[in-house]
């Protein structure tokens, strides 16, 4: 049973910076693209960040220039390194990858930007 397991949210102020991480275990199977989604309260899930196996990547256009998105293939991990924090950054980031075919998700890291 493939599981992804998230790290690295809390509680951080405007303009600071927090690295998140997603390992996928229970496979020995790569994983394709990886990424990351938030959903803040009241509010759909969107993607933030998304990467091909090949390290191809796409930004949403609110974090482009502020988050980067990276993956360790022989790892299994990927991880979102959050710069220039702002308020609405502020939600429950969920990592997403797909192996051979079917899609699995993180249980969620909150996110909390705040002075």
């Amino acid at each position: 049973q493939v599981q992804l397991v998230e790290s690295g949210g809390g509680l951080v102020q405007p303009g600071g910076s927090l690295r998140l991480s997603c390992a996928a275990s229970g496979t020995i199977f790569r994983a394709n693209a990886m990424g990351w989604y938030r959903q803040a309260p009241g509010k759909q899930r969107e993607l933030v960040a998304a990467i091909t196996s090949g390290s191809s990547t796409n930004i949403a256009d609110p974090v482009k220039g502020r988050f980067i998105i990276s993956r360790d293939n022989t790892k299994n991990t990927v991880y979102l390194q959050m710069n220039s924090l702002k308020p609405e950054d502020t939600a429950v980031y969920y990592c997403n990858a797909e192996v051979i075919g079917s899609i699995y998700w993180g249980q969620g890291t909150q996110v909390t930007v705040s002075s």
